[in-house]
């Protein structure tokens, strides 16, 4: 059985360049939203196949603009 990993909220926050802050995952975690993670006594970890979960279900899919479309099909 594969042994699965964890990050702390520092780490968590070094692995988002910092654009998400120990103290946003704090205040996620109170209001329940953000990515699940697991609390023992007073450690709180985040599984990173959690993190990667949670980036997937955020992921924002981008399209072309209609014009930047048709003027590629207007050089074919």
């Amino acid at each position: 059985m594969p042994e699965t990993k964890f990050l702390t909220p520092e780490e968590v926050a070094e692995r988002y360049r910092g654009s998400v802050s120990v103290g946003t995952l704090r205040n996620w975690r109170a209001m329940k939203i953000g990515p699940s993670f697991v609390k023992i006594g007073k450690a709180v970890l985040y599984r990173i196949d959690e993190l990667e979960a949670w980036d997937d279900r955020n992921r924002v899919q981008c399209r072309a603009p209609k014009r930047i479309e048709q003027s590629t099909m207007d050089r074919a």
